[in-house]
């Protein structure tokens, strides 16, 4: 059996362009959430407008292969398009320690 994962992908988002990206981030979210094996996701915004990464993502999913599968369909490729213009450092983790 898969054990849940978390995605944390940090985003180089220039101070002018973060409401374009958040609607991006919307559209690439709104479909995820059909996707089996999506469980939650947050984006979070720095308080530093000089911080490196401006938007950092963390979202849960119930194994690597729901998460696999949905961000390689075809139709995550067509939402997430709008994201593509931002430099995106995403991984994906599992708890270490608690």
């Amino acid at each position: 059996m898969s054990e849940p994962v978390v995605l944390i992908n940090s985003f180089e988002v220039a101070a002018a362009d973060a409401a374009p990206f958040i609607t991006a981030w919307e559209e690439a979210r709104d479909y995820l959430r059909a996707q089996p094996g999506y469980i939650d996701t947050a984006l979070h915004q720095s308080l530093a407008p000089d911080a490196e990464f401006q938007f950092v993502n963390v979202a849960h999913w119930r194994s690597v292969e729901d998460f696999t599968a949905a961000t390689r369909s075809p139709g995550f490729r067509a939402v997430a398009a709008g994201l593509a213009g931002y430099r995106s450092h995403p991984a994906l983790y599992r708890p270490a320690r608690t």
